[in-house]
Order: C-alpha cells, then sequence, then structure tokens
C-alpha cells in the first residue's frame, strides 16, 4: 500500500494480533466477552454469548447488538465494517469479510472496503461466506454453506453458492 495514512490501520491490526490470544485462551463466556469488548472498544451486552476461537484482523469496526449468538471458529474481517443488530444468531465457521481487492493487478495491492449489515433475528448457518457490501434483512435465514454475495430481502431463506433465495419464511 502506498497511502501514507495506513501505519494507522497497521497499528490498529497489531494491536488486535496483540489481544487476540487471550481472547481465543478464555476459558468463560464472561472472559470472552470481556476480551472481545477490548479489542472491539466498547462493552458487549452481557446477553451476548462468543464462543472461541473468534478471528478478527481489525475489530475496531464491529458493532455487535443484544442478545446476540456467535459460535466458534468464526472470522470477521471487519475493516469495512460489520453490524450485528439485536438477537442475530451465527452458527459456526461463518466469515464475514467486509474487505477486497481491485481486480487490475497493477492496483491489486490496494483495498476496496464495504459495509455487512446483518439485521435483527437473522440467522446465518455454519461455514457460510458473507462478501463485502452485503445487507442480510431481518428474520432471514442464511443456508449452511452458502456464499451470500448480493443483499437478502427479509424474512427469506437463502442457500447456494451463490446464495440465491430458496423460500419466503411465514411470520406469525
Amino acid at each position: 500500500m502506498h497511502d501514507p495514512e495506513f501505519y494507522k490501520v497497521d497499528e490498529v491490526v497489531n494491536r488486535t494480533l496483540a489481544l487476540a490470544p487471550g481472547l481465543n485462551n478464555s476459558t468463560s463466556n464472561d472472559e470472552a466477552r470481556e476480551k472481545l469488548s477490548e479489542i472491539i472498544g466498547y462493552p458487549l451486552d452481557k446477553s451476548t454469548t462468543v464462543f472461541v476461537p473468534f478471528h478478527t484482523n481489525f475489530g475496531k469496526s464491529i458493532k455487535i447488538g443484544r442478545q446476540v449468538f456467535i459460535n466458534h471458529a468464526c472470522s470477521f474481517l471487519d475493516m469495512g465494517g460489520i453490524t450485528l443488530e439485536d438477537h442475530v444468531l451465527i452458527g459456526p465457521r461463518v466469515n464475514l469479510v467486509t474487505e477486497n481487492h481491485p481486480l487490475s493487478p497493477s492496483e491489486r495491492r490496494g483495498m476496496s472496503c464495504q459495509p455487512i449489515l446483518i439485521k435483527q433475528n437473522a440467522w446465518i448457518g455454519a461455514g457460510a461466506i458473507i462478501l463485502p457490501g452485503v445487507t442480510i434483512g431481518e428474520n432471514s435465514i442464511v443456508a449452511a454453506g452458502a456464499v451470500v454475495s448480493k443483499d437478502v430481502p427479509a424474512n427469506t431463506i437463502v442457500g447456494g453458492v451463490p446464495a440465491k433465495i430458496l423460500k419466503e419464511i411465514d411470520i406469525i
């Protein structure tokens, strides 16, 4: 990268790398929540559960609501911003990726970032991958193993590679 301000990103990344072992050696949910709070820069609500290991490269651009559940071995690449609204469920080995690189070989060392928003009551199934710029609508479900490259409307189930709408959810 040739951006003269990139050292600021490096500082945050290095801080996160230094704090990650403490998070991933946590022996209780309270300790994991406390260690992740230190990485992201604000206290997580006590109703939120994070199972370790949990991986992030930046950490400062993650916003997590109340009653959120994040299962084992998730990876959040959050330089573009990741927001999990209240009551979101994240399955094991889910990858949320807000970062990408330009297609042109001469620019490929650069980076483009777009936020991910997961709205309330959404459920992301095991091993799913959510790509940059995607919003997952309220109450929606992303099936296990799906690769989501486009917004998911509220109250729908998506699955596959690339993810497609499989079904609408009846809201009672």
